[in-house]
């Protein structure tokens, strides 16, 4: 069997940082430090992070007063930090601060009047935090259904912004819908889907063709996993979201001879490794790595926690 390895994949600068910040967090204060929902939306990373003494909790009522609290990569509305403030607690925002660039961005336009479409997955922890800071005054577009169909005041200022983590091609349609539709939409300056997503379906999109499937290393709950797997459809391609090694079965590979391997942001490389080992316990391998785009990025952990030294 053949294995070609997408690059990049995995880790973001993003979910570096998260990851950090509570590691940082737990070296400086020590157990437990409390967070806000999961940091990121993988499994194995929250297992690991519990383990070195981290509480995952789904409400701040939950967190004790004057209790370290971290706020996930995937960052949290104005009322969350008004709670937190309320209990006393020290917060530690480990926000990726792209989406914290969509969170000042929704603020904007809600403190100018505009009606907001925010383009993005219903229920997502990054999208329930944006809304908060578009202050109501926001439409939720999930697809190119909702863009057809979603009725709003008649207005001359109206403005999209969309999630970090969407698929780039659907995106854009749901906005030339939208655009044609009112006229009047504002854009933003630049893309609000960050780079690492962009990259990763980029990736997936140009090599899935030499692929008979594509195998996808990421967590059920993590938007831009799942996404690469139906980008991976797109193409045409049989393609499979795993958790990692466990969750691969025989009939996956049935008359497989090459396989596309990548991974969502939020998984560690490990997990890609363990399924690379499966399927050479299996049959002989050989391993293609191919560059799609190179990756540079970093981001500063907040001031609270910065190692000094």
């Amino acid at each position: 069997m053949h294995i070609i390895l997408a690059k990049p994949r995995g880790f973001c600068a993003g979910v570096e940082r998260a990851i950090h910040c509570v590691k940082r967090a737990l070296e400086l204060f020590g157990k437990p430090v409390y967070v806000l929902n999961h940091i990121v939306h993988n499994t194995h990373v929250v297992e690991m992070l519990k383990k070195q003494g981290a509480i995952f909790v789904r409400n701040i009522e939950d967190v004790p007063t004057n209790s370290i609290l971290l706020f996930s990569a995937h960052g949290v509305g104005p009322e969350q930090w008004e709670k937190a403030r309320k209990r006393n607690l020290k917060i530690i925002d480990a926000t990726c601060p792209l989406v914290e660039r969509v969170h000042r961005l929704a603020k904007k336009y809600a403190e100018q009047g505009y009606t907001i479409l925010l383009i993005g997955d219903a229920g997502h922890d990054e999208t329930i935090g944006t809304m908060g800071w578009a202050k109501g005054n926001v439409f939720l577009v999930q697809n190119v259904r909702d863009a057809e169909t979603i009725e709003i005041p008649e207005t001359n200022r109206i403005a999209y912004i969309t999630q970090t983590t969407l698929s780039v091609e659907d995106c854009k349609k749901i906005v030339d819908i939208l655009q044609q539709r009112f006229p009047n939409l504002q854009s933003p300056s630049r893309g609000n889907i960050c780079y690492a997503t962009t990259n990763r379906q980029k990736a997936v999109l140009s090599l899935a063709e030499k692929a008979d499937i594509v195998i996808v290393v990421g967590d059920s709950e993590s938007a831009n996993s799942r996404r690469l797997v139906d980008i991976a459809k797109s193409a045409g391609k049989i393609a499979y979201l795993v958790l990692d090694a466990t969750e691969i079965q025989p009939k996956f590979l049935e008359g497989v001879k090459t396989v596309l391997i990548t991974s969502g942001a939020s998984v560690p490389e490990e997990h890609v490794q363990g399924v690379i080992q499966f399927l050479s316990s299996i049959e002989t391998c050989t391993i293609e790595e191919i560059c799609v785009a190179s990756e540079n990025v970093h981001f500063q952990i907040p001031k609270e926690i910065k190692d000094n030294h």
